[in-house]
């Protein structure tokens, strides 16, 4: 075997392709002939196929295009969300012109004249006109100055309506009373003939244009006198001291939006109005994501769970969307939206995909009925040569059959030979060993002998495994006991003084490898006074938790001995400082408890802030003086303060790895959110309180590896036994 330029000359390659030459050669030859006597045929009828898929897809694509882009969506949603702008912006441009002319009138009410008017009349029923409505309990007299001056109003509201084909307008005084031009006035006298009582103060309308001091649109509410759907324009008017003198209003019935709306669900589409607080407000559905309900059960879709249908009702309130592909309960729909300045309202359109994709399943169709067309017409046409085919053809078979015969016999043989000997490895006989039934000359000698290079290099990391593994269960034993000596010297008990009904402390340490460096310390130097230990070491692992066990020693030691708690540190650090080759260090926060007074003393030795409660207050972190580090520096001196614990006192103390837990975003779980998790829970116990502050943490850092201890100690102070 040899290698010329990347081509491995006698190899398997080499051989396959002599094989698949000489076959290629007796294929070719027998079908050369046929191929010559067929080609015309098969020529022309792939010509004619072609034309007419070619003719089918393209007419029913452009159908497809037309039909659900241009036609159903675009043209549709475009025409009316134009129109129905323009008859809100009419609406308003109509209640603008009546409230210019109130104020007009009411501003300045000497210089105007005092006009006559009238109580509804049914024999004007078909009609524009202008009558007066009171509210209940009020009479004429009480207003009848104000109806004098909002009467010269009549031949304006009648104008307005006939310019713009409106059938209502009206203008309401504070006091209520309402000047009204309708066409239905007999709705305004009851059966007795007394007049229908109407206080247009109390309405959903006029509270909304009083409380904003603009014009307003009103969602879709029943008109108080037709029961049909119908959406009120009112604005306020104001004097110039800001004193309200009335609101103009009118109304827009949408009767005609409605039934284009249902009408819009006939042929796969739909039409969808959506208000500006995200709410469906008329919709052909009466189910499913786009039912209509009132303002107190809507959702907000723009805060939708379909994330994608959330986006576009969001991007539709400021500007016409594209078209995009929204996945509903029901199935898949494109759509877009286009929004309704005037009103603030937004109009979704949306179209099946499934009744889209009916042109394409009829191309479909037609493309499997020309192709079943075509294998016809070329079995009809090839049946004469058939036989022939396949008497050659079998003829070739046999001779490839017997030369892949041949040369697989060579090049299997020894790869079944291979096959065998892996399947005889076991745990007794792990090496697989090259034989001279390997030895081809070609790539199955390569593979060979790779492989029992391999097997042999597998049997010696085997060893190496075995070696290792033994070594590191060595070492987990000892980590093991370790952690368990650790916890043992730590406070464990709960409650940790039983007997005292004073106070309350517990303590929590979790290790972020086997052993951690933080430790937490309480005990009573005497009956009155206890002494209370939190630290952070630097480092972790093994080295962290020896320099951590001699630390809590050396302060434990030097705090039974008496003294204040900054001259406990600075014995403490000069004891560590004389023998500290290592150079490690520890932060420490120290106070002693005096528990008949509930004076606490305190030192801090570059270590967190501690965190207080107070009586009737909250968690709040109070920063005091840090000293530096124990055994950082020989000679320190540190500084201690004091603060006044009142019964009911709670003290949270802790290290860096609760404030600095991160979550797979690299954010730090922070200060802020430790006080905050302290507050969600100020009020409960102690033990309550470590809880519910590892639950916070373990909320934000989720799934994200611990790096650093966490430790805590929380105290509440009871006030003295004898109290």
């Amino acid at each position: 075997m040899k290698t010329f330029k990347n081509l491995v000359i006698g190899g398997i390659s080499s051989k396959v392709a002599t094989l698949l030459l000489i076959s290629i050669l007796l294929v070719g030859g027998v079908f050369l002939a046929s191929m010559m006597t067929q080609n015309r045929m098969l020529s022309k009828l792939s010509q004619e196929t072609g034309e007419k898929q070619l003719v089918a897809m393209t007419g029913t694509t452009e159908t497809v295009i037309d039909t659900v882009i241009e036609e159903n969506m675009s043209r549709i949603i475009g025409y009316e969300a134009s129109e129905t702008d323009e008859m809100f912006r009419d609406l308003s441009i109509r209640v603008r012109m009546m409230a210019d002319y109130a104020k007009k009138i009411l501003d300045d009410p000497d210089t105007v004249p005092r006009v006559s008017w009238e109580r509804p009349d049914a024999s004007h029923d078909g009609e524009l006109f202008v009558k007066v409505l009171l509210a209940e309990g009020l009479e004429e007299a009480a207003v009848a100055d104000q109806l004098g001056l909002i009467s010269n109003m009549s031949d304006m509201m009648v104008s307005i309506c006939s310019a713009y084909g409106a059938d209502n307008i009206w203008f309401t005084l504070p006091e209520g009373a309402t000047l009204m031009a309708d066409d239905v006035p007999s709705k305004w006298i009851r059966e007795d003939g007394s007049y229908v009582t109407y206080d247009a103060t109390n309405r959903y309308w006029y509270r909304q244009a009083v409380e904003k001091s603009s014009l307003i649109f009103s969602d879709i509410e029943v008109d108080h006198r037709t029961g049909s759907l119908c959406v009120t324009c009112a604005m306020p008017v104001y004097n110039s001291n800001r004193t309200l003198l009335g609101v103009a209003g009118a109304d827009l019935y949408l009767d005609d939006m409605q039934q284009s709306i249902q009408e819009s669900s006939e042929n796969g589409g739909f039409l969808v109005v959506v208000n500006q607080d995200g709410h469906v407000i008329i919709s052909p559905e009466d189910h499913g994501v786009f039912e209509v309900m009132s303002s107190a059960d809507a959702v907000d879709l723009r805060e939708s769970d379909n994330t994608e249908l959330a986006a576009l009702i969001r991007d539709a309130m400021q500007g016409q969307t594209d078209v995009r592909r929204i996945t509903l309960p029901d199935g898949n729909y494109y759509m877009l939206g286009v929004p309704m300045e005037t009103v603030g309202w937004t109009l979704i359109a949306g179209y099946s995909e499934t009744d889209a994709e009916q042109p394409v399943q009829q191309i479909r169709s037609d493309y499997e009925a020309i192709q079943l067309e075509a294998t016809n017409t070329y079995r009809t046409k090839s049946l004469q040569g058939r036989t022939l085919m396949w008497s050659l053809l079998g003829v070739v078979l046999v001779a490839m059959l017997a030369g892949a015969l041949i040369m697989g016999h060579r090049i299997v043989k020894p790869l079944n030979t291979i096959t065998k000997r892996i399947t005889e490895l076991s745990e007794t006989n792990l090496e697989f060993k090259m034989e001279d039934t390997y030895r081809t000359g070609d790539e199955v000698e390569k593979l060979a002998q790779s492989f029992a290079t391999i097997s042999h290099q597998t049997v010696e990391y085997l060893d190496t495994v075995k070696q290792v593994t033994a070594e590191k269960e060595r070492i987990g034993a000892e980590l093991s006991l370790a952690t368990r000596i650790q916890s043992a010297m730590l406070p464990h008990l709960v409650p940790a003084f039983p007997d005292r009904k004073d106070f309350d402390i517990i303590g929590n340490m979790l290790p972020a490898k086997e052993v951690g460096g933080d430790f937490y310390d309480y005990y009573l130097v005497d009956d009155d006074h206890l002494c209370m230990v939190i630290a952070d070491v630097s480092g972790k692992g093994v080295p962290a938790a020896l320099f951590m066990m001699a630390s809590k020693i050396i302060l434990q030691s030097v705090a039974m001995l008496g003294g204040s708690p900054a001259e406990i540190l600075t014995k403490t650090n000069e004891a560590i400082c004389s023998n500290n080759e290592a150079q490690m260090f520890v932060t420490v926060w120290l106070g002693i408890l005096e528990l008949s007074t509930g004076k606490l003393t305190c030192a801090n030795a570059g270590h967190e802030y501690p965190i207080f409660k107070h009586p009737g207050g909250r968690f709040e972190l109070f920063k005091d003086k840090h000293g530096f580090v124990i055994g950082g520096m020989a000679g320190m001196k540190y500084k201690e303060y004091e603060m006044q614990l009142e019964p009911g006192t709670k003290l949270f103390v802790y290290t860096d790895g609760a404030p600095e837990a991160t979550n797979a975003n690299q954010e730090l779980f922070g200060t802020d959110r430790l006080v905050e998790a302290l507050n969600s829970g100020a009020d409960t116990t102690p033990m309550d309180v470590l809880i519910n502050v590892k639950k916070a943490v373990d909320g934000f850092v989720l799934d994200a590896e611990q790096f650093d201890d966490l430790t805590m100690l929380c105290l509440e102070y009871k006030g003295p036994q004898n109290s």
